[in-house]
């Protein structure tokens, strides 16, 4: 039989903000009980006293805690580099026939080049391709019969070496993306592998702007986002 402590749980875990904001302790627990109960009445399909959500929260706020430290841990002793990057270029072209064909030419001249940004992700209508813009000759010659949909240059990335299990976690990506949100920074591209997590920004992350933060202060953010700070 399901309980009300069963349901609480899982829809807390589902959402990270509230398991973030119960482990802290900086939330109105009554307040948060009185949103849920729909949720919690739904599920059990039967009515429930608010009472009842606010204990079952409160049970579950000190083993958030814990629980919240020691994956955190695990993910923290295999965290790899921040890789910093800048004077990239963002492309969209439309899917070809041919296009593919594109991109392996660039590869032929990238073989021997280790320096150089190179990423590539095929979408079903659409493949996104960003690169260093010392590439920018290379990548008109190429793909000049191909539909341009998009152009941008002048962008930074940073680039996350994730631990393994990265995917296993709730709300870790969350806990990444929530620190630019909260800075207002915009992401102009996002390009993921299974321990890999690489974002592109505007060149607003320069001194040059001061409206937005340096590409330095963004690692900082992400270093705080890893250490729960």
């Amino acid at each position: 039989m399901v309980s009300i402590s069963h349901v609480v749980e899982d829809i807390v875990k589902h959402r990270p903000y509230l398991s973030e904001s119960l482990a802290a302790g900086i939330i109105n627990v009554s307040s948060l009980a009185r949103q849920l109960q729909p949720d919690v009445e739904r599920a059990l399909q039967k009515g429930v006293n608010t009472g009842a959500i606010v204990m079952a929260l409160n049970r579950l706020a000190p083993y958030l805690q814990v629980r919240e430290q020691v994956q955190l841990n695990k993910l923290l002793s295999n965290m790899g580099d921040i890789i910093l990057r800048s004077s990239l270029c963002d492309y969209t072209f439309k899917n070809s026939p041919t296009l593919l064909d594109c991109h392996i030419e660039v590869l032929k001249n990238l073989v021997k080049n280790d320096e150089i940004f190179y990423t590539m992700v095929q979408g079903v209508f659409e493949t996104n391709l960003v690169i260093s813009d010392t590439m920018e000759e290379l990548i008109a010659d190429y793909f000049k019969d191909e539909l341009c949909l998009f152009k941008k240059n002048g962008l930074s990335s940073v680039t996350l070496k994730l631990p393994k299990g990265n995917s296993m976690q709730a709300g870790f990506y969350y806990t990444i993306m929530k620190e630019l949100s909260w800075e207002g920074i915009n992401l102009t591209e996002v390009i993921s592998s299974t321990n890999e997590f690489t974002q592109a920004f505007n060149d607003q992350c320069t001194g040059a702007n001061p409206r937005y933060p340096l590409m330095s202060e963004i690692k900082e953010m992400y270093l705080r986002a890893y250490y729960g700070k």
